[in-house]
């Protein structure tokens, strides 16, 4: 309950503006979760996923990845201030299966850009087999 309240509140803050994209990076974070779960006395000596599992706690890769899924329902759905949220371009004519609604896939020559918000979950989005409901869907 510590290190949800104190601890991870700060390792996700703004997690949409500033993604970790290179490897060592995506580690240094997660270490912070893997020392954290070993102050556990009686997970101490068990692997990082058994103490995820027991204490019922996902990677912080997973959480990024969800927190970005329900920035981006929350975009599309319209609970943001259009003025205000970065423009997201949706394929309207598309006649696919699944998700309603699919974003359009852009190209960039960039690390900066590439994973930048925009550019990210794009794949993520379009791989979804229904549209959500509601935020809690995710």
């Amino acid at each position: 309950m510590l290190y949800k309240t104190l601890i991870r509140s700060h390792l996700e803050y703004a997690n949409s503006l500033w993604n970790t994209y290179l490897k060592q990076d995506i580690s240094a974070v997660e270490k912070v979760q893997m020392r954290a779960t070993k102050l556990v006395a009686a997970l101490r000596h068990k692997p990082y996923a058994e103490r995820l599992k027991h204490l019922n706690l996902p990677t912080l890769k997973y959480r990024r990845l969800r927190g970005d899924m329900i920035e981006t329902y929350k975009i599309l759905s319209g609970k943001y201030d259009s003025a205000v949220v970065p423009t997201i371009p949706i394929i309207f004519d598309s006649v696919t299966r699944g998700n309603s609604l699919k974003i359009s896939s852009r190209r960039c020559n960039y690390n900066l850009r590439k994973y930048s918000f925009c550019f990210r979950i794009t794949n993520v989005w379009n791989s979804f087999p229904y549209t959500a409901t509601s935020d809690n869907s995710f």
